[in-house]
């Protein structure tokens, strides 16, 4: 493919020079001989800075966001006002424009995309689709399971991933779009066909500042000002949001379907928790069925309904949708089971919001109940992220627990105790008991010697995540693995 060709479609201030491109890199750490390299600014380092050294390395053409950086001899040059738009549109080119040879879900909200984009995967893939997934979690392409880096990554590897996709005939893409993402136009010309809108609650403020900012990232999916207005948006009639998300939808031409417990077009008409699951009424404009759901919660049971509505705008039928839903298991770190024979129960999840908080204590409200046993919560809030949450998130643990352990989670270059310093003040106006440890693998350990035949104990806020982030070191940590393992010193283990 020739620098013209890659570049066909790109705003270009300023172009001179055709040499046929062998690849397309914005890392010049991965540049090879006869690549584009291009080279952009971002949040907090600036590509441009890179040139020379991926010249060096070997490439064959610059594309640059920089009017200052001045041509450099022997090598094409092209110069454009945009970056990250720019990239978009060479990485499409390069790969044959990928995005538009596969139909993409894409999902957004607060909380609930995991498991929805999940969801949506399995769905698809019982109904006898191909399809890649990418997410926070993992990504899935053509049967593999490849690491996340980012919960929605840049367009170059977007493509890549669409194009890999196609090769092992998939029809559908499953994404998780995050507000970052959609903020910093990561996807900028990917036409999503259909787009879910789980909720919207207080998160990211670190870097949105302001909630109205927050949703107006949110709303990029949607509105059609930045990015292709979906063909159909999937809104939570439960969020205070919904109406506007959906008039903002409905304006740039997107068909609107609404679900919810007991309102929306998609609904539970009625449902019955157990400690495995859930029984739900569904009513839609498709069909009605009663369901088992194996995911246990009522917001498990609208991050269902997300999936379900969704997948069904991709042509997934009524009948088949009632009959996966029962095959369909709980994700990864999203109220994930340890089990080794204890005589409570323990569950991680990755609740690290205080909605999130409240949805997963009131969950285990629900499993002790009956019996009157107690909740018992570890978590703890991230370091260099949105300080505002911290003593929300203080308040809603103690608001929904009978027993708190305050600990670390990713404290970065924060000082941990500064962190718990800023959780306590909410958590102490609820006059919940509690206690602090700063080594999660002690605050873990904490937790479990607290509790008592009956009990729940949450270790909330890392669910899938295999590593701490501490100041200048990342160390490896599991949640569910460190609670086996202490588990075990404990004397419980699987099977015995």
């Amino acid at each position: 493919m020739t620098f013209q060709q890659v570049l066909d479609g790109a705003e270009v201030l300023a172009q001179s020079g055709d040499p046929g491109v062998s690849s397309v890199e914005y890392d010049s750490r991965r540049v090879r001989p006869g690549c584009a390299f291009v080279a952009m600014r971002g949040e907090s380092s600036d590509g441009n800075q890179f040139i020379d050294q991926a010249i060096q390395a070997g490439a064959i053409a610059v594309i640059t966001d920089s009017a200052a950086e001045k041509v450099r001899p022997g090598v094409a040059w092209a110069v454009v006002p945009n970056g990250r738009r720019a990239l978009a549109r060479v990485s499409a080119n390069f790969y044959k424009k990928p995005a538009e040879r596969i139909a993409i879900t894409g999902i957004t909200g607060t909380n609930g995309k995991s498991t929805t984009a999940f969801l949506v995967e399995s769905i698809l893939t019982a109904a006898g689709r191909k399809s890649a997934l990418i997410g926070t979690i993992e990504y899935h392409v053509a049967g593999k399971v490849l690491p996340a880096p980012h919960t929605t990554p840049e367009a170059l590897e977007l493509n890549r991933i669409f194009n890999e996709a196609l090769g092992h005939g998939a029809t559908d893409a499953v994404m998780e779009v995050s507000s970052h993402a959609l903020a910093q136009e990561r996807v900028f010309g990917v036409p999503f066909d259909v787009a879910v809108f789980t909720n919207l609650t207080r998160d990211h403020l670190d870097y949105h500042r302001t909630m109205e900012k927050y949703f107006a990232a949110k709303r990029l999916l949607f509105d059609g000002t930045v990015y292709p207005a979906p063909r159909v948006a999937v809104i939570n009639a439960h969020d205070a949001r919904a109406e506007e998300m959906a008039a903002a939808a409905r304006n740039a031409g997107a068909e609107i379907r609404t679900f919810g417990i007991g309102m929306g077009d998609w609904r539970a008409a009625s449902s019955v928790l157990t400690p495995s699951g859930a029984t739900i009424q569904l009513e839609t404009p498709a069909g009605s069925a009663c369901v088992s759901s194996r995911l246990a919660g009522e917001v498990n049971i609208l991050n269902l309904l997300a999936a379900f509505t969704a997948a069904h705008a991709r042509g997934v039928s009524f009948s088949q949708l009632a009959a996966a839903i029962p095959t369909l298991k709980p994700v990864p770190g999203r109220f994930q089971p340890v089990v080794a024979g204890q005589p409570f129960t323990v569950i991680v999840d990755y609740a690290h919001t205080d909605d999130a908080l409240r949805n997963l204590t009131a969950l285990a409200r629900q499993m002790t109940a009956a019996s009157g046993a107690r909740v018992i919560t570890m978590f703890g809030c991230g370091g260099d992220r949105d300080r505002t949450k911290r003593p929300k998130m203080g308040q809603a643990a103690g608001e929904g627990s009978d027993f708190v352990v305050v600990t670390s989670d990713n404290p970065r270059s924060e000082d941990p105790a500064s962190i718990v310093a800023e959780i306590e003040p909410g958590l102490q106006t609820t006059g919940i008991a509690y206690t602090i440890e700063v080594d999660r693998a002690s605050a873990i350990r904490l937790a479990l010697e607290a509790a008592k035949p009956g009990d729940v104990v949450l270790l909330a806020g890392k669910g899938h995540e295999k590593e701490q982030i501490l100041a200048g070191r990342t160390i490896p940590f599991d949640d569910s693995e460190v609670a086996l393992s202490i588990l075990a010193q404990l004397g419980y283990r699987e099977g015995q």
